[in-house]
């Protein structure tokens, strides 16, 4: 095989694998639309964060295509189509401008979505913190009014007691955990009726682990937003740049051989 022939059959190689990935990657992207949500705030993200990660791979597919053609360009090719839209080079400048179009607006609205989503998240760690401290108060309300019964305390002792020595409860054996468990709320009770202010200082520590548990869980949907904002909106400007650059300058590049045709006929 000679040097043309190999040429050649190179330029055909690179043009067949670049309209593949291209291709296959808008039917990928197809794909990842389904199911079509368009005003559901998650599936906004992670479609943006999909089509963002596969992003790369049309633009591989485009640059391919022109290596092609410029392999083949330096041997003996056949002649031009008279219209440029039968040039596949048209098809892939027009899309690299469109998905350079695409990946700019997707910039700004990826950073609006993960603002309303970590918002929403906030809201619902609150909502979630807020039901976690009712049930401490609720729970410590219980315990001091069983505190300020005697006669109801001791009940519930001898209760305990009574199901610690049988061993069984409603007629079932207990499990050793289960044992444990009802020793340690009989030592608990006895040591909140020697000295309620324990009940204060565990009420206290109870909810300072609630907060400090909300604060972490804050923190952590911020800083996951932040990282995944900063991740997705550079690589898809990067990829807006480099879409719109191979476009553009393509159209322009068609052009002017277009023109220069027409002069040289002239």
């Amino acid at each position: 095989m000679n040097n043309s022939a190999l040429s050649g059959f190179t330029a055909l190689a690179l043009k067949v694998v670049a309209v593949i990935l291209i291709l296959s990657s808008l039917l990928d992207y197809i794909i990842l639309l389904i199911p079509f949500k368009p005003l559901d705030q998650q599936w906004q993200i992670a479609f943006t964060n999909q089509i963002v990660d596969r992003g790369i791979i049309p633009m591989v597919g485009i640059t391919l295509l022109l290596i092609g053609y410029w392999i083949g360009s330096t041997i003996d090719s056949p002649a031009r189509p008279k219209s440029s839209i039968l040039d596949l080079r048209f098809w892939a400048f027009s899309l690299a401008s469109i998905l350079g179009l695409i990946f700019l607006l997707l910039v700004p609205l990826h950073i609006s979505n993960l603002g309303r989503a970590v918002s929403d998240r906030i809201a619902q760690i609150d909502q979630q913190a807020n039901v976690q401290e009712g049930r401490i108060e609720q729970q410590s309300n219980q315990i001091k009014s069983l505190l300020g019964n005697k006669q109801q305390l001791e009940a519930q002792l001898k209760q305990i007691d009574e199901v610690l020595e049988k061993g069984e409860f409603q007629g079932r054996k207990l499990q050793q955990a289960e044992i444990q468990q009802l020793q340690q709320t009989r030592q608990g009770i006895l040591n909140l009726q020697q000295d309620p202010e324990v009940l204060k200082s565990q009420i206290d520590e109870a909810q300072t682990q609630v907060r400090d548990r909300k604060l972490e869980l804050e923190q952590q949907a911020r800083t996951e937003a932040t990282k995944n904002g900063v991740r997705i909106s550079i690589s898809s400007l990067l990829l807006a740049i480099g879409y719109m650059a191979i476009g553009w300058n393509g159209f322009r590049g068609i052009g002017g051989a277009n023109t220069g045709r027409r002069v040289s006929v002239k």
